[in-house]
């Protein structure tokens, strides 16, 4: 069922052997290290320079159909989120706290995997359309928000909670890069085009780099019911990009589109969900939920899920 030719492609591109790279300079014990104030420059630009080209691309797509785009996105974070609940009680036998932390960060979604995918597709010579960009923040502040109130109940705090996760790094660089893109336009934006898309590619490797560093020290952290937890972090995953690649079809997406919001789905977050989490639920271990996010469903996205994902909408289309 898969294609070969896309995951060799994708094995060898230059972002996945960066994080490749950064895994065995962490597993060899290099002195190898990104220092933090870049780390946090690279995540900046990368989010920036996202949300500045989907604004661009914005401009080009009818208001209706955007609404219905978000529309189903926000259900479908919803029903990932619910099913991430609903196996980290059956399957890992958490608590409800630690059940609804981890159903936020999988109903979530990962900026950086959404980057990966988008280059996928650009590999394969059909780039996905920049306007999905809004699904992120879409697909990202819902699911959290039910994480909070699965573990919480109703305590009022909704309004709180919505402002934290609404103002966090993640939602302003790409609802503002939105934004700039949107009101500046193509002719406007192509000022900075040195800056954010000619060194795009590079960025996102050394990025890439620091993740793999990240990745691998992660899994020395997963501890107990490793295996349990690896499946709930491989096979869920692959069954939420599995359902986005359905509504890809139903929506009537392109191929390349299809592959995007699937891997969307697919993907769990290791960035706003932690911070909103640590914040609300204190009780809850984080530490566990990025570990699995980031240790396992990251990489196995990066290497096999995206091919998966586009080997089975290409498979719809066709």
């Amino acid at each position: 069922m898969l294609n070969a030719e896309l995951l060799t492609a994708n094995l060898l591109s230059p972002v996945v052997l960066a994080f490749l790279l950064g895994a065995i300079a962490r597993a060899v014990r290099s002195d190898l290290e990104i220092p933090t104030a870049i780390q946090a420059y690279l995540s900046i630009f990368l989010l920036l320079a996202i949300g500045l080209k989907g604004g661009v691309a914005l401009l080009s797509v009818p208001f209706t159909s955007i609404v219905v785009l978000l529309a189903v996105t926000i259900i479908a974070g919803l029903l990932t989120a619910g099913s991430a609940f609903a196996a980290a009680r059956g399957l890992l036998g958490e608590s409800r706290v630690q059940a609804a932390a981890l159903a936020a960060h999988y109903g979530s979604v990962s900026a950086v995997t959404f980057i990966a995918a988008q280059q996928f597709t650009e590999r394969s010579g059909t780039p996905a359309d920049g306007y999905l960009v809004a699904l992120v923040v879409a697909l990202e502040i819902p699911a959290i928000l039910l994480g909070l109130s699965l573990a919480k109940g109703s305590d009022g705090h909704g309004w709180e909670r919505l402002r934290e996760v609404a103002s966090g790094k993640t939602a302003i660089l790409l609802i503002g890069g939105l934004a700039i893109g949107a009101i500046a336009g193509k002719d406007r934006i192509s000022a900075v085009d040195a800056m954010y898309f000619q060194l795009f590619q590079g960025t996102l490797m050394l990025f890439m780099l620091d993740m793999g560093m990240l990745a691998a020290s992660q899994i020395k952290a997963l501890g107990q019911r490793f295996l349990a937890l690896l499946l709930f972090a491989t096979a869920l995953p692959l069954l939420h990009g599995l359902f986005g690649v359905a509504i890809g079809y139903w929506l009537e997406m392109s191929v390349a589109n299809t592959t995007v919001f699937a891997t969307m789905l697919a993907s769990a977050s290791y960035i706003a969900a932690p911070a909103s989490i640590r914040a609300a639920l204190p009780e809850a271990n984080v530490g566990r939920c990025i570990s699995a996010a980031l240790g396992i469903t990251f990489p196995f996205n990066l290497a096999i899920g995206i091919p998966v994902y586009a080997t089975c909408a290409q498979l719809l289309v066709d």
